[in-house]
């Protein structure tokens, strides 16, 4: 296989930083991949990066909790001529969402969270117009009716757990709980964030109890909420790769979260980690093994198979409308379970390849992030990427790298 120093299929259950070493053929063999055909997801990147499509990425493919493709390509700082390495630092984007859901989760089984019982049970200031009734259930599967865009506030309120949780009880509902599906992009994971903080801190800062309850146990000694003094010289730039086409937030918003993820004391729940592409491999392992990895137990099996089934039924995700017009897409369902978007069935835009087993399950952040776990194929990807697209059009891209790796395996 014909790879750059950077770019290796590689053996081995963790992705070393710096000695990574090639895997031979008859080992690709042995985890069910045909090596000729997994090349093409490395002309896909290249070909994505050389195209101006996006500025460089970093991906980890791993079958039957062995590595298949370790993947670094491009820049991480692409106007600097600063290119990406193995360890450098990413904008989770919206995977951070998936870690605050698996600590609110593991809460549930804790008996210190409970999914049916109203968030002002625990938040009594909550409980005003209309928002009775609004459960954590509702705020996993963005059924809730909370408010959908960027909250209107500014920046020492959006990274201020407790002030921006006081903002939210004050406002309206957008629709009642469960009747629509509106992905909230930052203030509900911020309320959910405010539960786990009131059921079990302890006097914690939300960035200590994450990092305490998923990080530290899953070794992911990358990863932090906000900034952290030994991560910030390997953060990449927030920038993005479009231009003059129609998207849920202008480019100037987009990389204005880069600054928002400097601020100190920075606690974004719904968007502001930072985080390397082997901790991302780390947390999906972690998911593909039942909620275990190297005898650290976050979450039960039985947890994970009732959160990974679609909870939203037919509903489409409003939030996501506007490419039925701007892409011409059809309305397709939104297809959420309990904190993580799953396959389902049908020929669906993004996210996921039409080759993934329908209980294909996982997370993505706007326009360069994301994660899928295939427990039908025991197959995991991660993938973190700079030059942000637009939304719509880095789903297409995770699904065709999806495609991709899937059609490699050949048992």
């Amino acid at each position: 296989l014909s790879l750059s120093a950077q770019t290796k299929i590689v053996s081995g259950r963790h992705m070393a930083k710096k000695d990574v070493t090639s895997i031979e053929s008859d080992k690709i063999t042995e985890l069910g991949f045909d090596r000729t055909r997994l090349e093409r997801v490395v002309d896909r990147i290249e070909a994505d990066i050389e195209a101006g499509r996006c500025h460089g990425a970093s991906m980890i493919v791993a079958r039957h909790g062995e590595i298949a493709l370790n993947l670094t390509k491009g820049f991480s700082d692409r106007a600097n001529g600063k290119e990406l390495n193995s360890d450098s630092v990413f904008a989770t984007m919206s995977v951070a969402k998936q870690f605050t859901n698996v600590l609110a989760l593991s809460l549930v089984e804790k008996g210190l969270l409970s999914l049916h019982s109203p968030v002002a049970e625990l938040i009594p200031e909550f409980a005003t117009l209309g928002k009775e009734k609004v459960n954590l259930y509702h705020l996993l599967t963005h059924t809730s009716g909370i408010m959908s865009a960027i909250p209107p506030v500014t920046p020492d309120i959006l990274t201020n757990i407790e002030k921006l949780t006081s903002f939210a009880c004050e406002l309206p509902l957008e629709n009642q709980p469960g009747e629509r599906v509106n992905y909230s992009i930052l203030l509900g994971h911020t309320i959910i964030a405010a539960l786990c903080l009131r059921a079990d801190g302890h006097g914690r800062s939300y960035s200590e109890m994450l990092s305490e309850e998923i990080f530290q146990p899953l070794g992911m000694n990358d990863t932090s909420l906000g900034p952290r003094d030994d991560l910030m010289p390997r953060l990449c730039p927030v920038k993005v790769s479009y231009k003059d086409i129609p998207a849920l937030l202008p480019p100037e918003a987009v990389e204005g979260l880069g600054d928002v993820l400097a601020m100190p004391n920075c606690e974004l729940p719904g968007g502001g980690c930072i985080t390397t592409i082997e901790n991302v491999h780390r947390f999906a392992e972690m998911l593909r093994r039942g909620g275990e990895l190297h005898g650290a137990r976050i979450l039960s099996p039985a947890m994970i198979k009732f959160c990974t089934q679609n909870h939203t039924g037919a509903q489409r995700n409003i939030l996501f409308d506007m490419w039925a017009g701007t892409r011409n897409w059809q309305f397709y369902p939104a297809n959420l379970g309990v904190g993580f978007f799953v396959r389902g069935e049908g020929n669906l835009p993004g996210l996921f390849s039409v080759m993934n087993s329908p209980n294909t399950f996982g997370g993505f952040g706007a326009g360069s992030t994301g994660f899928t776990v295939d427990p039908e194929r025991d197959l995991t990807l991660a993938f973190l990427s700079t030059g942000l697209m637009e939304d719509s059009y880095h789903f297409e891209r995770i699904a065709a790298v999806a495609s991709l790796v899937v059609s490699a395996i050949t048992d």
